[in-house]
């Protein structure tokens, strides 16, 4: 019969993996969002974490998968998130909107490395990915297409008679056509935002 002090022992040793892991985690985002993946060396993680380098094989398997780990682990959230806002019912504006705060407050909030880490991925062209991560944005995007793609055919009646009274009569635009719209709309608008900043400065 185990005794009780020997299951105090086991969870006192699971509590001590996972904060290790959790240390691991926190020292590794900051790092390769300061540098980038490659550099960074396992000896900095460690000392930053706070424990032996060979926690990082032992806990992850290497570098390279504790980098995916954290990458992994962003990503996840944000995909359940905005492909569960995805399958609303909601006015199609206001899912948007929406979505964007939940990418907002995962993407900075939550986890305020990413996004350096991923700009820094970006420029080395993601190298440092696997195929299955980088599926992960391509759902993203899926996903905002299908919320942009409803909102278009939403209001599909009311263009088509709008459009029909012109003279001449002006044929509507096909859904992936105006899915590209909105897409320059918000990528170009970003840039002009970023721009005027730099002019206020």
């Amino acid at each position: 019969m185990t005794s009780a002090a020997s299951v105090r022992t086991a969870r006192a040793r699971r509590r001590d993996a996972a904060a290790t892991r959790d240390a691991l985690l926190a020292a590794g985002a900051e790092l390769f969002a300061e540098r980038g993946y490659d550099g960074v060396p396992v000896t900095a993680i460690a000392q930053k974490a706070g424990v032996n380098k060979a926690m990082i094989n032992y806990h992850f398997g290497g570098k390279r998968k504790l980098y995916l780990a954290i990458v992994s682990a962003t990503f996840t959230e944000i995909v359940a998130g905005v492909e569960k806002l995805a399958e609303s019912r909601r006015p199609a504006p206001e899912v948007l909107r929406e979505l964007i705060a939940v990418v907002g407050e995962t993407a900075t909030r939550r986890h305020p490395h990413f996004c350096s880490m991923m700009l820094r991925e970006v420029v080395a062209g993601g190298t440092h990915l696997d195929l299955e991560l980088i599926d992960k944005p391509a759902r993203i995007l899926g996903a905002v297409q299908r919320i942009v793609a409803r909102g278009f055919f939403a209001t599909a009646r009311f263009r088509e008679r709008v459009l029909a009274m012109r003279r001449p009569a002006i044929k509507p635009p096909d859904a992936a056509a105006y899915v590209k719209h909105i897409q320059d709309l918000l990528t170009y608008g970003l840039a002009a935002e970023s721009t005027r900043g730099r002019r206020r400065r």
